[in-house]
Parts: C-alpha cells; structure tokens; sequence
C-alpha cells in the first residue's frame, strides 16, 4: 500500500481564500501572500485612497488562529475621509467590486429610529478550494453574505448585517399577503 498523507489546508489559509473571494473581481485590489518566521500573512493592495482607508477600518491587522497570527496588511495611502455610517463605509470599501450589491440604512431613510445597517451581496454561490472533505473536488461552497459575516465580525460594527440579494421575480409572496 503506497505511503499516503493527508494533509488538510491550515485555518488561516482558509480565511485568506475567503477575502480573496470577497473582493476577488476588485480591480483596484491585489494580494501578495508570504510566509515568513514571524508567521503568515496577506497584503491587500489598493492605489484608491478612499477604499484603502475604508479597509483599514473594517479589517483587522491580525487575526488569530490558535498558536498562530496571521498579519492583514493594507498597501495603499489612505485618504482622510471621514466615513460618518457604516453604509458609506461598506459603500466605498465594495465600489466596483462585482459581489457587492448594494447598502441599505432604513434610518438614513427616515423609516426607522434604531440604526442598523444592511450590506447585500450578489446572488451567487462562492466556491473555492479549500481541503473540503464533504465535497468530492475539495470546494468550500458558500454565499458571499457568510464570508463577510467572518471578515469583519472584529470590525466594531454593530447592528451591520449581511444579505444576498434575490433575483428579480424569483421571491414569491408568501400566501399573497404582502404587497
């Protein structure tokens, strides 16, 4: 019997194939991955001085796994844009970015008196590999509304919550009662 060895793909590499799906069609976004003494890390890219300031405030510089940091870092100059709510923070953070729909406030609005904010993600399945034993390729399938659930739970962000977004006529009303 041949000498076989599993070997299984480390959480940190996993969560940086999760932003690397996140802001995957990005044009104005690059990685650069390194493994080093000090540990792993990922270096997100931007020459968009807006975007990179809005990275800076929802990513964080580390992120720990067990026995392990993983070193997030931001290569842009930041603007000094000041972003006043989460939504225009999520707006220009995702601008041009193809998995982003789109933000809603419904306080901005003037519906609501409780700020919450909704971040809607497009209507897709996100697949990557990712050493997934439950899938006969490896692939880790998800919504990209899961993936940002992980990315920026250590952002300070509360009452942001992430959606994907249905498709035009797709969502049936449920036993004709809503308009």
């Amino acid at each position: 019997m041949a000498d076989v060895r599993l070997k299984m793909s480390p959480p940190w590499n996993i969560y940086i194939k999760k932003l690397e799906a996140l802001f995957d069609g990005d044009p104005q976004i690059a990685f650069n991955i390194k493994q080093s003494e000090a540990g792993p890390s990922v270096v997100i890219s931007c020459n968009n001085g807006d975007k990179v300031a809005a990275l800076q405030k929802l990513l964080p510089e580390t992120k720990q796994f067990g026995n392990v940091t993983l070193f997030i870092g931001i290569d842009g100059i930041p603007s000094n844009m000041a972003f006043a709510t989460p939504r225009e923070l999520f707006e220009t953070a995702f601008k041009g970015n193809p998995a982003y729909a789109y933000s809603l406030a419904p306080a901005d609005e003037g519906y609501w008196f409780v700020s919450f904010t909704y971040v809607v993600f497009k209507n897709c399945v996100v697949q990557f590999f990712g050493d997934n034993l439950n899938d006969c390729r490896g692939l880790i399938s998800t919504l990209y509304q899961d993936i940002a659930q992980e990315i920026f739970e250590d952002a300070g962000l509360h009452n942001v919550y992430y959606n994907t977004d249905v498709e035009v006529g797709k969502l049936g009303k449920p036993l004709g009662e809503w308009p």
